[in-house]
């Protein structure tokens, strides 16, 4: 049983990256190339999560990732990250991408995912407690509310644990051996 973990704002560890779309990271139509976008991502996540852990982290999962509208050679793409919830030594972080010319304007959201990163004990080798996570907004609250839901449908799909184990989510699965 771990005792006295911490407590953090979600505000303390908020994340903020900033990226010019170039050609080389474009397809041939012009569009930013998903794999590009899911590295700042993960970046943006992985920052967010080891200033809310206090401690290296690795990413654990990536839930699905949207991709809403297309991104384009020219736009700034924003990502904002930030903690959802703590679990006992992983933290899951949502990252939200949105894209502007290069003036600020014309802004639109498209894309976002969220991200399971697992803290690490100095040696970087074994998992180790993170900082309970306090939610302060309605927003807040309502991704922290959600978490616990998002983390077993992950377990689940991974084949960790069984439907039929499933607390938060057995009544999707109550027909599910």
């Amino acid at each position: 049983m771990i005792k006295d973990r911490a407590e953090k704002l979600v505000a303390e560890s908020v994340t903020t990256m900033t990226e010019l779309i170039m050609p080389n990271e474009t397809n041939p139509l012009g569009n930013l190339m998903g794999g590009y976008l899911m590295k700042w991502m993960d970046i943006a996540g992985g920052i967010c999560a080891a200033k809310h852990a206090e401690a290296h982290v690795v990413t654990a999962s990536v839930d699905h990732v949207s991709f809403q509208s297309p991104i384009q050679l020219g736009d700034v793409i924003t990502l904002n990250a930030r903690v959802t919830k703590a679990f006992t030594t992983s933290v899951e972080i949502y990252v939200e991408v949105t894209a502007s010319d290069i003036t600020g304007k014309n802004a639109r959201k498209s894309n976002h995912a969220y991200l399971t990163f697992v803290a690490l004990d100095a040696d970087r080798k074994k998992p180790i407690a993170v900082p309970i996570v306090r939610p302060v907004s309605t927003e807040e609250q309502k991704l922290f509310d959600g978490a616990s839901r998002r983390r077993e449908l992950r377990l689940i799909l991974s084949g960790r644990i069984k439907p039929s184990d499933a607390k938060d989510l057995k009544s999707f699965f109550k027909d599910m051996a």
